[in-house]
């Protein structure tokens, strides 16, 4: 099993900074197949009802995140775009994946996403992009996916478990992180 080593960091090309501390863990990627690479593991392990809250500037690497976790869940590659503009795009896969990007909802109601809840809550996983303005509408139980451009390539992910599933898949995620 895991164990926990507060303030201890990993160092590898792949897995470069990984404190292990209670229910977040940090990461550095160095490339965008390193985080495709990361999402595809992730995809592999999540199971139906699972909430990804992804979260960071414009460009750090969101919709990148997604195309891994799209790998991981069997999608088709050439299926999965960013929904900027539709706002939400479901893929069949292993899993079925809804992929919605808030970018374009900064100043428009959440009611304008009538099934917004629904798919919050249904058999599915979701990718949510711009996760911060869902405020009070994310789950209780969710992995936050904070992503910081620190490069030209490199980007520091957060990963956050909220409730005892969040914890679980940023566990997970730590442990392959240690053993790759």
């Amino acid at each position: 099993m895991f164990a926990h080593h507060p303030g201890r960091t990993q160092g590898s090309p792949l897995r470069k900074n990984i404190p292990l501390i209670a229910n977040w863990y940090k990461w550095t990627s160095r490339s965008p197949e390193a985080t495709r690479a990361l999402a595809a593991a992730l995809g592999k392990w999540l199971a139906p009802g699972d909430v990804l809250a992804l979260k960071g500037e414009l460009g750090s690497g969101k919709t990148e995140f997604v195309h891994g976790l799209a790998q991981g869940l069997e999608v088709p590659e050439a299926a999965v775009a960013s929904p900027s503009f539709t706002l939400v795009h479901e893929y069949p896969g292993r899993l079925p994946l809804v992929h919605i990007d808030l970018y374009r909802l900064e100043n428009l109601p959440l009611e304008m996403l009538p099934d917004l809840e629904e798919y919050l809550s249904g058999p599915r996983v979701v990718a949510v992009e711009w996760a911060e303005r869902l405020g009070a509408l994310l789950p209780k139980e969710y992995l936050e996916v904070e992503i910081e451009t620190t490069g030209e390539s490199t980007r520091e992910f957060t990963f956050r478990g909220h409730g005892p599933r969040g914890e679980e898949l940023a566990r997970l995620l730590a442990h392959w992180l240690e053993e790759e």
